[in-house]
């Protein structure tokens, strides 16, 4: 036999296997929607579309290479929707895309991302 568990205030002999699973807790609990987080942004295929590559490729060459928001240079730069495509801005309108750094692109997508999610709630 083996472990001892309490039933009604009594201990009683069980065996190995019941006295593990009586005294298994839990594992997931409930979810809290109220603190819930939006997972993380999966970048979509479009970003590797012929259509994005070159529309980025155009913008670089009339841009200058630094951050449009913070003006820093020598760093990689990427490709941001102003008004994101979840919120309906246009995927391939140059006049929708701004090259930022990656600092940057980071901050202006958890930002919009809290707007959206203010909104929602």
């Amino acid at each position: 036999m083996g472990a001892c568990a309490i039933r009604h205030g009594q201990a009683v002999s069980v065996s190995r296997k019941h006295a593990s699973l009586s005294c298994l807790k839990p594992l997931v609990g409930v979810l809290d929607t109220s603190i819930a987080k939006e997972p993380p942004k999966r970048a979509d295929s479009f970003y590797t579309s012929p259509e994005w590559r070159a529309l980025m490729a155009e913008i670089k060459r009339e841009r200058p290479n630094c951050c449009e928001r913070c003006g820093r240079s020598g760093t990689r730069l990427f490709g941001d929707h102003i008004v994101e495509l979840k919120d309906g801005g246009a995927k391939l309108d140059k006049r929708n895309v701004q090259l930022l750094c990656g600092s940057c692109h980071t901050a202006k997508t958890a930002s919009v991302r809290a707007e959206r999610n203010a909104r929602i709630w």
